[in-house]
Order: structure tokens, then C-alpha cells, then sequence
């Protein structure tokens, strides 16, 4: 209890209060603007973390998180297109409900459900983190091993359209992770000392996400200008309230732990959310016409999942979201490794963010109710004039990273290939997470058989490894059930364009 309160007094300091507002504002705008998801604008903002303290920092970037995961929801209601795939399904109802003249019934539910679901999931953070922590530190490195094994499986499996494409665009990730010297012997340099020190995480993350995303969105620009619902103040009625608070808290059970196991995510509670509440309503009718429930159950999984996506992160360094992992880079950028010792070497950081999420959650709620309205403006800005700011920007923020001209160059060809990714369908996050995540599972490998003396049979000599080995051959055996059932049952509905770009996305 002493820590937290330590942590709410870094949080309420006024420096760090300006950082929260900031993130919220910034999250929250770059959430409702189609395609700029929350990871981008980390990806832009990494260089901040040069200049500012990593309090500051980290408390922004967790703003930026929870703003993003609200701010989506509010182009799903008013245009129908979900600035985040984890909206997709707020999209449903909450546009039927904008169409009807409910536009800001569905907006205040999306909201008050957001801040109920960061606000219990943000108290479980304060009682698992410590607990998590405990228990994970006494793991070695075969259990670490596996461990992120396991994430890479998960993570390459949940995403995308195909199993086959999120192990290619995994297998990208870990080839740019290998480019260096970090053994001592170069590896992928092609004789080029400025590759040496491998490439930079700041690039390939601006690289991937933001030249990526500007360039494809540019190669698919559509001149027509946005039809905007109109929105009045966001308010509920007695009814509203009645036939919401339950979905959130359905919601926020369902997202929380989905958010804290590795590749969990936010869009698999938020179709569980939706289908849960389809079959509890007392009003099964009106859903595909416009259900308050489908909106309010949605919403609470996505930010309950948020909250829960910082569990592994703090406690095993293991990102479960594109924008977690650019939190990861984030932390590592001041030399802070996220894992089990952190709680230990740098207390103050991590209670002062748990703190701050409240502080964040509580902003939120104010900030965004009444400001529905202007946040819908922002859908006006033209996305030529919009999307060269973002390249300007990312280049930038590259640069900045290490003043290097070279960089800019690599800059170009990871832009590139993150619009070849999105152009054949192949998710980001694999690749992100394979470049982080690379050299560390490398480093685990290499202790793990230094201490066996080569003996290969020690990955598995562990409860934890066997036990994760295990979850693995199970994912194999559904993913090879599945495949079969697929291919024996009649064929589905075809996925559209549109909604592979979410999910890739």
C-alpha cells in the first residue's frame, strides 16, 4: 500500500499530470482518426524518450494506450469504420445507433464502459503485478525460453488471415533482429560497418507502422470526403443505464485476462463480449438494429484488455500488442528491461504508472464527454495533408534516433516493405515482436546450454518449459484440426478487403 501511495504522488505531480493530459488528447485524436492507431503514435513519439524523464515518459505512452482503445470507438459509431480492429465489433450496433438519431447514447456508453473496465482492470494490475512478479522471478532460462516460444506461436497464430503469412512476417522480424555483431561474429551486414550495431528499433518500428501504414493509405486514397453523424452531448437515460452496466461488467471479465495472456489481444473478447451479450439480452431483436448492449459490452473487453496487456509486459518484458511492444522499446530505450526484477530495481517507475492509469482513466471520462462533438471534427482533415504530416514526422523521429543519414535510408526500405505486408496481407505484429523479442529468446538459449554444457535436453527440464511445450502442441493439434475441419465443411462467407486490412493491421 506504501508503494501505491508513493506511486499516486509521482503520478499527481504536476509535470506528470501535464504528460497524462497530453496522452489522453493524443490518443484519444489519434484513435478516432481512421488508420492512425495508438502504436503509430508511439512509434512517432519513441524520440521523445531522449529528452524527457522516463516517468514522464512511460505515464504519456500508457495515455496515449488507453485514448487510442477509446478513441477507435468513436469513428466505429459515427462512420462505421473502426480506427482500431479491436472496434470492429462497436461498429455493429454503434453505427446502427448513430444512424437512429443515438449517436450519443452510443458514444457516453462506449465511454463510461471504457473507464469502468480501466478502473477494474487497473486495481487487478495492483494486486497481480506484485504476485506475477514473485512467482516469475524464480523461473531459469529454459522456462523463459519456452516462454517466449510460446509467444511467438500465440502471437503469429491469433493474427492475420492465414497461419502460413504470420509465420513469414514472424520470420522477417527475427532475420532483422539477427543483423549485427551482438555474438561477435557479423551476421546479415553485407560488409557495411553501419550495420554493426544492428539496426535500430526506433527505425524498423517508424519504418513498419508509420511509412508503412501512410504509404498504403496513399496507394488507396479516397478523395470522397467523410459523411459525419452528427453528435450532440453524450447523455444516457434511466434505461440506457440499466441495460448497460452489466455488459461492462461482463466485458471487463472477459477482457482482462485475454489482454494478459501472450497474444491475447483485444478482438477475441470483444466478439466474445458481443456474442455473450446477443444471447443474455432481454432484447435479442434490436441487435443488428442498434443494441446499447452491443456497444457497452465491446467496449468494456477492449479496455479491460488494454489493462491487461500490461501484466506480461511489466512482469515477463513480453508485449502482447503492436502497442505494448512499442512500450517495451520505449523502456528499453532509458535501459530498463520489463521483467521480474523490475518491480525490484525500479519500483517508483512501476507503481507511478499503475497509478497514473487511474489518473488517465479518470481523464478520459471527463475530457471525452463533452468533447464528442470536436473529436468528430477531426475526421475533416483532409488525409493528403494528414498523412504528409506523418511522414514528415516519422522521418523525423528516425533521424533523431541517431542522427544518422543511413538511418533514413533504412527507413525507406522498411516502409516499403510494410506497405508489401499490408498489400499480401501479412500482419505487423509478428514481425515487431520477432525483432524484440529475437535476441532476447537468443540470449535465454544461449544461457540455458552454457549452463548444460550443450545438452539440448535441459530446454525441457524445467515444470514451467514442459508445461508451455505443452500448450504449444496443443495449439499445433487445433491449428491442424481446424485446418482439416475447414477444409471438409462448405465454404464461408469471403472475407472483404477491408476487413483483412483491420486484422492485418
Amino acid at each position: 500500500m506504501d508503494l501505491l501511495l508513493d506511486g499516486f504522488q509521482t503520478a499527481l505531480t504536476p509535470e506528470n499530470l501535464l504528460f497524462a493530459l497530453i496522452g489522453v488528447l493524443l490518443g484519444t485524436a489519434v484513435g478516432v482518426l481512421p488508420g492512425i492507431g495508438p502504436a503509430m503514435a508511439l512509434a512517432l513519439l519513441l524520440p521523445v524518450t531522449y529528452s524527457v524523464g522516463v516517468d514522464s515518459a512511460i505515464i504519456m505512452f500508457a495515455g496515449i494506450y488507453y485514448g487510442g482503445m477509446y478513441g477507435g470507438s468513436t469513428t466505429s459509431i459515427l462512420l462505421n469504420t473502426p480506427g482500431e480492429s479491436s472496434s470492429v465489433i462497436t461498429a455493429i450496433e454503434g453505427n446502427k445507433m448513430a444512424k437512429s438519431g443515438r449517436a450519443a447514447q452510443a458514444l457516453a456508453t462506449a465511454a463510461i464502459g471504457s473507464f469502468v473496465a480501466g478502473t477494474i482492470g487497473t486495481v487487478l494490475l495492483w494486486v497481480l503485478v506484485p504476485r506475477v512478479a514473485d512467482v516469475v522471478v524464480q523461473l531459469g532460462a529454459p522456462s523463459y525460453f519456452a516462454v517466449m516460444v510460446l509467444a511467438f506461436f500465440a502471437v503469429t497464430m491469433v493474427l492475420g488471415s492465414s497461419k502460413l503469412r504470420g509465420f513469414i512476417s514472424l520470420f522477417l522480424g527475427l532475420t532483422i533482429a539477427l543483423v549485427g555483431t551482438a555474438t561477435g561474429q557479423a551476421r546479415i551486414t553485407f560488409g557495411n560497418a553501419q550495420l554493426a550495431d544492428g539496426i535500430d528499433v526506433v527505425v524498423v518500428a517508424v519504418g513498419i507502422f508509420a511509412i508503412g501504414e501512410a504509404l498504403w493509405v496513399a496507394a488507396h486514397l479516397r478523395r470522397k470526403p467523410l459523411e459525419i453523424i452528427p453528435v450532440g452531448q453524450p447523455w444516457m437515460s434511466r434505461a440506457d443505464w440499466g441495460r448497460s452496466w452489466k455488459p461492462w461488467l461482463r466485458g471487463t471479465a472477459l477482457g482482462f485476462p485475454f489482454g494478459a495472456v501472450p497474444a491475447g489481444g483485444a478482438e477475441v473478447p470483444t466478439f466474445l463480449s458481443y456474442a455473450a451479450e446477443q444471447k443474455l439480452s432481454k432484447h435479442p431483436g434490436e441487435f443488428g438494429k442498434g443494441a446499447i448492449e452491443g456497444v457497452a459490452g465491446p467496449e468494456a473487453a477492449n479496455n479491460a484488455s488494454a489493462a491487461g496487456t500490461l501484466l506480461p509486459l511489466l512482469t515477463l518484458g513480453l508485449p502482447t500488442t503492436a502497442t505494448a511492444t512499442i512500450m517495451l522499446v520505449a523502456l528499453q530505450s532509458y535501459g530498463i528491461q520489463p521483467g521480474p526484477q523490475l518491480l525490484d530495481n525500479e519500483p517508483g517507475l512501476v507503481w507511478g504508472l499503475l497509478a497514473s492509469l487511474v489518473i488517465a482513466n479518470a481523464l478520459l471520462l471527463v475530457i471525452n464527454l463533452p468533447m464528442a462533438p470536436l473529436w468528430a471534427k477531426l475526421l475533416q482533415i483532409p488525409r493528403p495533408q494528414l498523412y504528409a504530416g506523418i511522414l514528415f514526422f516519422a522521418t523525423l523521429g528516425a533521424y533523431t534516433a541517431n542522427f544518422s543519414a543511413f538511418d533514413l535510408g533504412l527507413l525507406v526500405l522498411l516502409g516499403l516493405l510494410g506497405l508489401a505486408m499490408r498489400r499480401f496481407g501479412l500482419p505487423v505484429l509478428p514481425l515487431i515482436v520477432g525483432v524484440i523479442l529475437g535476441p532476447a529468446m537468443e540470449l535465454q538459449l544461449t544461457q540455458a546450454l552454457q549452463i548444460s554444457q550443450g545438452e539440448v535436453s535441459t530446454l525441457w527440464s524445467e515444470p514451467v518449459a514442459k508445461a508451455v511445450y505443452a500448450v504449444i502442441a496443443l495449439m499445433l493439434v487445433a491449428m491442424v484440426v481446424g485446418a482439416v475441419r475447414r477444409r471438409t465443411s462448405p465454404a464461408a462467407p469471403t472475407t472483404t478487403d477491408d476487413e483483412k486490412e483491420l486484422v492485418n493491421r
